[in-house]
């Protein structure tokens, strides 16, 4: 196994002095950016001076991994754990929401003093008990769904002058609030506001940005310096990260100002290898145009390309600084238990966590190192094919010289000698593969029990009324209506949502098209709902904007399907569902 050599002899003591002042901690996260969209990891064309500075001061982990999608990557950092021990292990489909009985690095950090906050990105579910704010987060402004645009997101938000949702731990429900300028900017902006607001005592921001997830809108100055180029694939994309990095800079300055830089970790990371930053035959190839740092595989593989990150940790307080490079395999999982070891944390048993604290590996201590594989997995859904949860389906056992993956076939990689992972060398290796079988077992064991329905609440007065998207909708096959442009025409499908009525009573169910705020006619002649046991039906009067029907309810976990019917007869769900309690029984 390989090491980094043992760290300056004094990094134990500044670790352990900063530890009794209390490091602020503010980990910021990208959205589809991969290790090969930086100049600093060698591309050759995008410029990100602000990040490369943070890269030649900070330890950089070379050999982090994440999960291949959004969701995935954002359950695993919150908790600590496997995104499917988690519950949230696909991007829709009712399965970004996290287990309730799951505590967040949030919780932790709060529960030990801290003010927490996060800023932009959530992915982990728009209704209670799954909000930022039900899960730990005192402050928060965050837009919903997957990303700006989607179905779950206000209508009409298109990255610039958006309206985003600001909530806390004393107002749950939360407010909208209408923002001037474009998204990024925004949500650096408000990160800095929360940091001058809460400078005097320690605290914990997750800045969790939107870009460079498609759409691919950013304003025009930052994506001129990549058009007309034919090596740069898409020119928004790198101009997406140019406006990140120039908002990075920005708000170290701000550190700086307050006098804060000395002592607050600063984290970068992203959530999963590049969507944009080249050009590949198919999923699993190498690229035939852009910069992939020499990989195989982009977002959505489980080939290095698609979940080798960066990872850069600064603090120099805690003697984290310098340019060193780490190359243990470390991951998402691990963030939670190494921040909480660096801050003098104790994680509480009920966390249970599958992470490692990488503090030793910061300190030198490599000799106990006690992870000696890692296993991604992707559990189903992925590019509309339906991919039933299945033990080594469309995953990767890692070690740092070995990849055992598993994606249309088997095959086994030596990454010391084949980084691009081109060789097969399986037939010459069965020990090995066999090895790392073996190794996997573990964690099917660990995850399996752990996919089932994790439900929304209906009638919990800190969400009441209950907004349903259909990006929730609970499907085995492929993904269901999700972004604004998928809502245009009356749908040919539905799936239930998986619910739970925390009070029983009288409530009311508004069937709709639209969101609300669109004010736009149901193109349907009848509507239908079936819940608790319970079918109601009704026509649809011309012009309205919702079919509304009040039923009694029991308490407790149930399924909500939704029916709209055109005029030959033919249904697909309501992409929105409004659920109100009235009153109890």
């Amino acid at each position: 196994m390989k090491y980094l050599p043992t760290l300056l002899a004094g990094l134990f003591i500044s670790i352990a002095h900063a530890e009794t002042e209390r490091p602020n901690v503010i980990l910021v996260m990208t959205d589809d950016q991969g290790y090969g969209d930086l100049g600093c990891h060698g591309n050759p064309i995008l410029k990100t001076p602000e990040l490369d500075k943070l890269h030649d001061e900070s330890v950089r982990f070379t050999d982090f991994h994440v999960s291949s999608f959004c969701t995935p990557t954002r359950a695993a950092l919150m908790t600590g754990n496997y995104p499917a021990f988690a519950g949230a292990y696909r991007t829709s489909a009712g399965r970004t929401l996290m287990h309730t009985d799951e505590k967040t690095i949030a919780n932790l950090f709060s529960d030990a003093g801290y003010t927490t906050g996060m800023v932009g990105k959530w992915h982990l579910g728009d209704n209670a008990p799954h909000r930022p704010q039900d899960r730990g987060f005192q402050k928060v402004l965050w837009h919903k769904a997957g990303g700006v645009g989607q179905a779950p997101d206000y209508w009409g938000n298109d990255y610039f002058d958006d309206t985003y949702e600001r909530a806390s731990a004393d107002n749950k429900n939360g407010t909208y609030e209408k923002f001037e300028g474009y998204c990024t900017d925004v949500w650096f902006r408000e990160s800095i506001r929360f940091i001058e607001q809460n400078k005097e005592k320690p605290f914990f921001l997750y800045l969790a940005l939107n870009a460079p997830h498609g759409p691919y809108f950013v304003p025009d100055e930052w994506a001129a310096p990549y058009k007309g180029n034919d090596d740069v694939v898409n020119p928004n994309f790198y101009g997406m990260i140019a406006n990140i990095d120039h908002n990075m800079g920005i708000l170290r300055q701000q550190l700086e100002k307050l006098g804060l830089a000395e002592n607050t970790i600063l984290i970068f990371m992203t959530d999963n290898g590049t969507s944009a930053g080249a050009k590949f035959k198919g999923l699993n190839s190498l690229p035939l145009k852009g910069y992939n740092a020499g990989m195989r595989g982009k977002k959505s593989s489980v080939y290095d390309g698609g979940q080798r990150v960066p990872f850069f940790i600064y603090w120099p307080k805690g003697g984290l600084t310098g340019g060193r490079d780490m190359d243990t395999i470390t991951a998402h999982i691990d963030v939670l238990p190494s921040l909480a070891d660096m801050c003098g944390i104790s994680v509480p048993s009920e966390y249970d966590v599958d992470g490692i604290s990488f503090k030793p590996l910061l300190q030198g201590e490599n000799k106990d190192w006690p992870r000696k594989s890692h296993v991604i997995q992707y559990h189903g859904g992925a590019h509309g094919k339906a991919m039933p949860p299945a033990p080594l389906n469309f995953s990767v056992v890692l070690t740092e010289q070995w990849r055992l993956v598993n994606s249309d076939g088997e095959f086994l990689y030596d990454i010391e000698a084949d980084p691009a992972q081109q060789n097969d060398v399986a037939a010459n290796h069965p020990g090995v593969v066999e090895q790392l079988r073996q190794d996997y077992q573990p964690f099917w064991k660990r995850v399996s029990p752990r996919m089932t329905p994790v439900r929304i609440d209906l009638g919990n007065p800190a969400n009441n009324p209950t907004i349903l998207s259909s990006q929730d909708w609970y499907m085995d096959k492929g993904n269901p209506p999700w972004n604004f442009g998928s809502i245009k025409k009356l749908p040919k499908v539905t799936g239930p949502w998986m619910v739970d009525v925390q009070r029983a009573g009288r409530y009311r169910i508004t069937l709709r098209q639209w969101p609300k705020e669109a004010e736009k006619p149901v193109v349907a002649v009848r509507a239908k709902l079936e819940i608790a046991d319970q079918v109601a039906e009704s026509p649809v009067k011309a012009g309205s904007t919702g079919v509304e029907f009040e039923i009694d309810l029991p308490a407790g976990p149930t399924k909500l399907v939704t029916y709209l019917y055109d005029k030959k007869g033919k249904a697909g769900g309501a992409y929105f569902t409004d659920v109100e309690f009235l009153s109890g029984n």
